[in-house]
């Protein structure tokens, strides 16, 4: 698998009780995750971030837009991983 990208979707606008609107993360979470270095934490992050998201509800545009974005740029996305 290539680079594992970010999950922001570029909305970044932190209006849910501090998480983003886009992707559902917090400015702390978006933090860490440019920090994380192995392909197997930035793995782990993604489904805490799908659980997350499952959590806080109204998110279903999210993964469609993500996967829209890693074809894009001809990136594999990290989410075809966690679903098998």
């Amino acid at each position: 698998m290539s680079k594992i990208p970010s999950p922001c979707i570029d909305v970044c606008k932190f209006k849910r009780k501090g998480h983003c609107i886009g992707c559902s993360m917090t400015k702390k979470q978006k933090s860490k995750f440019k920090k994380l270095d192995k392909k197997k934490d930035k793995m782990a992050f993604y489904r805490t971030l799908l659980e997350q998201q499952v959590d806080l509800g109204g998110y279903s545009h999210w993964e469609r837009t993500f996967e829209y974005r890693c074809r894009k740029k001809g990136r594999e996305s990290p989410l075809t991983k966690l679903k098998t």
